[in-house]
């Protein structure tokens, strides 16, 4: 179901808000650095007699645009929540999804320390709840819901980004009570942290590379992560959007025509317990694909010949969801 216009428009104001707020939090001077990989914003700042440079983001027009603005009409921080509050009451109102206090509280720490800002993209169902708001499209059927959060990175962020979280994912997760979960790597280098007790999960990932290493180091994050094929994909040029929890907390997802395709090669990737995914995989990957073949055919096409063309792999498991799944292929047949 198509959401109102208004209901639209107050979450692309929500959004706008903390984009605008994200830059003028990085206390400090912006200014440009040119590295071989390109231009990246940051701004310095002295603590104690040490400059330190806080990464703000790759350089574009709109970031140069964010940042001439910075400075005009800075709202305080009571101001900045109350309005944002009032647009996320409205878009609850209006039946978008929020997140739960267990997780919402741990996106909102991880944004604080710059998980996100750093190059951190939240990945899974969680951010396929997301697509609602930005598509403009209220989801049903297909949100099921999950304490697992997923958080993925390109390890030669690194490369990039001379910057890392502060205060320490450590020390923020302690404060949450999440631990590490020991896992089966022999250097005792764990991926995945969980709260005591039970409950949430967070799983740090990485595209698997050339190197094919299993656990690589995410140095801006701090943290070391598992690595799976297909991610790459997945998690280039993702966009910023806005979690409904109290005032909104700001991550970045996965375009959606690039996460709808993804589905559709994670569905052939399954095994084990991880069978029971697979109608869950497909119905997210559907439903998307009906929203974008409407409203985004471009760039839907885009992402589905990129894969298409990532190699046989690819190919199969794409075919092998479409023959599951006939609708699916019915839809991208309009735009092909």
């Amino acid at each position: 179901m198509r959401l109102p216009l208004s209901t639209h428009t107050a979450y692309q104001d929500l959004l706008e808000a903390h984009r605008m707020r994200d830059v003028k939090t990085i206390a400090g001077a912006p200014f440009l650095k040119e590295l071989p990989q390109g231009k990246y914003w940051y701004a310095r700042q002295k603590i104690g007699d040490k400059p330190v440079d806080r990464y703000i983001g790759p350089d574009s027009e709109d970031l140069r645009q964010r940042i001439a603005r910075m400075r005009e009409d800075i709202e305080d921080d009571k101001s900045f929540e109350r309005h944002c509050a009032l647009l996320v009451a409205q878009l609850r109102a209006a039946g978008l999804v929020t997140v739960d206090r267990q997780t919402g509280s741990i996106l909102n720490a991880m944004a604080r320390v710059g998980v996100f800002r750093l190059g951190g993209t939240l990945v899974g169902t969680h951010a396929f709840r997301l697509y609602g708001a930005e598509l403009g499209f209220a989801f049903s059927g297909t949100l099921a819901v999950t304490q697992d959060v997923d958080i993925a990175a390109f390890e030669n962020l690194k490369l990039a980004i001379d910057d890392q979280v502060d205060p320490s994912l450590a020390e923020t997760f302690k404060s949450l009570s999440l631990e590490p979960a020991p896992g089966l790597d022999p250097k005792g280098r764990s991926t995945r942290w969980r709260l005591k007790g039970g409950g949430a999960m967070v799983d740090f990932l990485a595209p698997r590379m050339q190197s094919k290493s299993e656990i690589v180091r995410l140095e801006p994050l701090n943290v070391y992560a598992q690595t799976l094929p297909f991610l790459n994909f997945l998690i280039a040029e993702p966009i910023p959007a806005v979690a409904l929890y109290r005032s909104g907390v700001l991550v970045q997802i996965p375009k959606p025509e690039r996460y709808a395709v993804h589905k559709l090669i994670v569905a052939q990737r399954r095994t084990g317990p991880g069978l029971g995914k697979v109608a869950k995989d497909l119905a997210q990957a559907e439903t998307l694909i009906r929203v974008l073949v409407e409203d985004r055919p471009q760039e839907l096409a885009i992402a589905y010949e990129t894969a298409l063309g990532n190699g046989t792999k690819w190919r199969e498991a794409i075919n092998a969801s479409l023959k599951q799944r006939p609708e699916i292929g019915r839809l991208l047949s309009q735009i092909i």
